[in-house]
């Protein structure tokens, strides 16, 4: 059974830091581009960071450029996010998704891998809350 395991969330304040990790089983994701959403409530999930599956390219959303760090291990099969200087609207669920395909032809990676419907493998979320 294939599974992604997110860990790391809490309750943190504002400027504070949190690393969150996604540990997958069942199989190796080291050939799959591992990515980062997050869902704040009554919003949709959200691109937040990834990392294709050598880590040679990393992509970010505007808002956590030069504050989230997206890594991997492929041989311990995890991914990793390190958030620096949390805002409160940072506040969400965050999801790790593995997607096995490459970008098609006529797609650049880092547009492709922004969308949610390009991950095959999901995990349930780890809750980060950041308080003012």
């Amino acid at each position: 059974q294939v599974q992604l395991v997110e860990s790391g969330g809490g309750l943190v304040k504002a400027g504070d830091s949190l690393s969150l990790s996604c540990a997958a089983s069942g199989r190796t994701f080291s050939g799959s581009a591992m990515g980062w959403f997050r869902q704040a409530p009554g919003k949709e999930r959200d691109f937040v960071a990834a990392i294709t599956w050598s880590g040679g390219f990393k992509y970010y959303v505007d808002s956590v450029k030069g504050r989230f760090t997206i890594s991997r291990d492929n041989a311990k099969n995890t991914v990793y996010l390190q958030m620096n200087s949390l805002t409160p609207e940072d506040t969400a669920v965050y999801y790790c998704a593995a997607a096995d395909q490459r970008a098609p032809s006529g797609y650049s990676s880092r547009y492709y891998y922004t969308q949610s419907r390009s991950y095959d493998y999901w995990g349930q979320g780890t809750q980060v809350t950041v308080s003012s």
